[in-house]
């Protein structure tokens, strides 16, 4: 019997990524893993303010302002004062960000088709589609709630 036999869901996806993530290195997508990840996630939510990319991605705030500190150095992401409130940064993939995203994307393909090699092409839709329902469950709104006059406000 495997040992996956009675492991819970939660043990299990901690494995599964354990997984994903040695294969992932960045000799594999051309970049650090964690710049994938917050690729990824720019380009999804464009304009994001940085203290969103910290509780989206549950990264310290001052571990997210090294992380986009090396891809602005990169030229992958931009910083711009928003302009609602200038003590906020909005993040934004630039056009050599998209560029390297979709070169990691496309080696990520081949990673994930190995790992997934034991589903089917529908399996492997349905997992996609209950892990994006589960995580945007968890999806913080895009609000501008945590601006201080709107705390105050409340």
């Amino acid at each position: 019997m495997d040992s996956a036999d009675h492991a819970s869901s939660v043990v299990l996806l901690a494995r599964l990524a354990k997984l994903a993530n040695r294969r992932s290195g960045e000799e594999s997508l051309g970049m650090r893993l964690r710049y994938f990840v917050a690729l990824s996630y720019l380009r999804d939510h464009p304009h994001v303010p940085q203290q969103q990319i910290c509780d989206t991605l549950c990264i310290d705030p001052n571990n997210v302002v090294l992380l986009l500190n090396a891809l602005e150095a990169d030229g992958l992401v931009q910083r711009r004062r928003d302009p609602a409130d200038r003590r906020r940064h909005l993040v934004e993939l630039t056009a050599a960000g998209a560029r390297a995203l979709g070169r990691a994307e496309r080696a990520q393909a081949t990673i994930e088709d190995e790992i997934l090699a034991p589903l089917s092409a529908r399996e492997r839709v349905t997992l996609r589609e209950l892990l994006a329902r589960v995580l945007a469950n968890d999806d913080p709104p895009a609000t501008n709630d945590d601006r201080p006059e709107a705390t105050a406000a409340a």
